[in-house]
């Protein structure tokens, strides 16, 4: 059994109404096609520790860390990418971590 792959992004959104007709909207479709979940996207994130960079925070659940490179990696997905790091952000984070399905935590 795989282990899903989480895409965790903190994002610096320059205007989010265009952030989410340009990109959000097309990506949304992208994800699903790829299999992936959002599981977080919000403009809220409370500072625990650290610093928190960015003004928008997202997470997609992939069905593996396989899936969400595939994704990440796609042709289609290229031009998305472009828009969001070179027109509609100030730059941001972005990961991918391979972690535990809910019923297989490591003991």
């Amino acid at each position: 059994m795989s282990r899903p792959g989480f895409v965790i992004g903190q994002i610096t959104v320059k205007d989010y109404p265009e952030y989410i007709d340009k990109y959000g909207m097309p990506v949304a479709s992208l994800v699903t096609k790829y299999g992936g979940e959002f599981l977080v996207a919000s403009r809220s994130a409370e500072e625990l520790e650290g610093e928190w960079y960015g003004n928008w925070t997202v997470v997609v659940r992939f069905p593996s860390k396989d899936a969400a490179l595939a994704f990440y990696n796609s042709t289609e997905y290229a031009p998305l990418l472009d828009a969001r790091t070179n027109k509609l952000s100030n730059g941001g984070n972005l990961v991918i971590v391979e972690g535990f399905a809910p019923n297989a935590l490591p003991q």
